[in-house]
């Protein structure tokens, strides 16, 4: 599984945006999109992309006017990092087979690709391991919360080793 420069960046933006820890009575100061591009070194226009889907995800919310820029639309513990990752447009997947549930790929006609040619609709070999294994992430993701990621609750022991 390869998670692309749009999906870690969505994640390191909205651990940046979360950063801001306030009173839940108050209401946290917007963040400037510049403000969040200068610290973890980010396109500003990559930014602005990824922010437009996040938007549209309902992970962020704009303010206008002066004082502007993006808000956490929910508290940081009610987000999973696969709804960032899903609302940034990454795509979680494990296998080269057919996002629509269809056949694994095919090699083109004539050619041995990673096998022997299948037939139209039948699994490559090690579908259920790729399956499985993609799954797991995917539950991973879901459990860990922006939350966790900001307070450091991810180390494990050889973390604490070191």
């Amino acid at each position: 599984m390869q998670i692309t420069a749009r999906g870690r960046y969505a994640v390191m933006a909205m651990a940046d945006l979360a950063g801001c820890v306030c009173p839940p009575e108050e209401c946290c100061r917007a963040v400037r999109l510049t403000e969040i591009a200068e610290r973890q070194g980010i396109s500003l226009t990559f930014l602005e992309q990824i922010f437009c889907r996040l938007r549209q995800a309902g992970l962020v919310s704009a303010v206008r006017g002066p004082g502007g820029g993006y808000r956490l639309a929910r508290p940081a513990a009610e987000i999973p990092i696969i709804e960032i990752l899903r609302g940034a447009g990454e795509p979680i997947r494990t296998t080269r087979c057919n996002p629509d549930g269809g056949p694994c790929m095919k090699a083109p006609p004539g050619r041995l690709v990673g096998g022997p040619e299948r037939e139209p609709g039948e699994r490559c070999q090690t579908h259920d391991l790729w399956a499985a294994l993609g799954r797991e992430i995917e539950r991973f993701l879901a459990s860990v919360t922006l939350a966790d990621v900001i307070g450091e609750r991810l180390a494990g022991p050889e973390a604490a080793a070191a």
